[in-house]
């Protein structure tokens, strides 16, 4: 019994409104029935048996007024919770696109005031990103200025086998500088929104790749223009392509198009994660790899900034070990 009740329950706050008001007219109306009905046996009583002439349309009078109630309470509760709703409403589009516009400050004092407040809120966040932005790009600069000097220093070592280790050394900082900053700055919010032609984009990622001579195959099509943010989804798929051919020898990109998502999956032939780690890998600077190596391991912010595009496009990264083997990375991507 415990169990049924809350199944019963709406979920929303417009149907648990909407329910309220119906089982406290409901309850109004039969206890106005119960003392119709004792008026009418004490009457009864008094007359010896002979009822005279009673409201007979009880029934009829409590159908009209409990079908007037649930009318007036659909809209009074419809009233009530439309500014909620604009409000999710404001809160997704900007997630989407910091650029949307602010939430209307109209309505009740209650509604006019979240509303401010989330206008606020969304102001404040614009100011921090824009910020963040102006001091990744001041960062980035600063660091890359003594590498360079490190690099023309380290020419005029004479030892040619130090000479290579600095090098070296120079190469992996500037990667990781480079791999840090690009995350740090990877999900361009601030990117238009555009109508992307998603297989031509991918057919030139496999092109690029086999360029290079890396076995990088493609199928399947889609089905229609895809509408995102064309640097963030390449870097995405490029970061995917990279890791199958680096862990799992090749990459096949699989496409799979319907009316209310486009997924795309990069399967590869490599061992596979284990499946304790197939939500960690995802974090930052996380590596599976153990020697630490980037020729093999990689900073460990592929599947980091994949997801994060994934989730900025309100869709998300699936990992898996498939039966065949192998690794399957899936961008799964909602169509607007």
């Amino acid at each position: 019994m415990r169990r049924l009740i809350p199944s019963l329950i709406p979920s929303s706050l417009f149907g648990r409104l909407t329910l309220i008001l119906v089982v406290g007219m409901l309850a109004a109306q039969f206890t106005s029935m119960w003392l119709h009905m004792g008026e009418r046996a004490l009457l009864m009583q008094q007359s010896h048996g002979h009822l005279p002439d009673l409201p007979s349309r009880f029934g009829t009078h409590l159908v009209l007024t409990l079908a007037a109630v649930i009318a007036v309470s659909l809209v009074a509760v419809r009233l009530v919770t439309r500014p909620l709703q604009r409000l999710a409403e404001a809160a997704d589009a900007f997630g989407g696109d910091l650029e949307s516009p602010p939430l209307a400050e109209t309505g009740p004092t209650e509604t006019r005031r979240a509303a401010e407040a989330f206008n606020r809120m969304q102001e404040r966040l614009r100011r921090l990103i824009a910020e963040r932005g102006r001091a990744l790009a001041a960062v980035s600069h600063d660091l890359r200025t003594p590498l360079t000097r490190m690099r023309l220093r380290a020419e005029l070592v004479d030892d040619e086998a130090l000479r290579a280790q600095i090098n070296a050394d120079i190469d992996d900082m500037q990667a990781m500088v480079e791999s840090t900053l690009d995350y740090l700055r990877g999900l361009r919010e601030n990117e238009a929104l555009q109508s992307i032609d998603m297989e031509a984009l991918l057919q030139s990622l496999v092109a690029d790749e086999q360029a290079l001579g890396r076995p990088v195959t493609l199928s399947g099509t889609v089905a229609a223009p895809y509408v995102g943010r064309l640097s963030t989804l390449k870097r995405a798929l490029r970061n995917l392509i990279d890791n199958a051919v680096k862990y799992g020898q090749s990459a096949h990109i699989v496409i799979e198009d319907d009316a209310t998502e486009l997924r795309l999956s990069v399967e590869d032939r490599g061992p596979g994660i284990a499946e304790a780690d197939l939500v960690r890998v995802v974090e930052p600077y996380v590596r599976l790899e153990a020697s630490r190596s980037r020729e093999t391991g990689g900073v460990g912010l592929g599947l980091t900034i994949a997801r994060d595009a994934a989730v900025l496009h309100g869709g998300k990264l699936l990992l898996e070990n498939p039966a065949t083997g192998g690794l399957r990375a899936t961008l799964v991507l909602p169509r607007r």
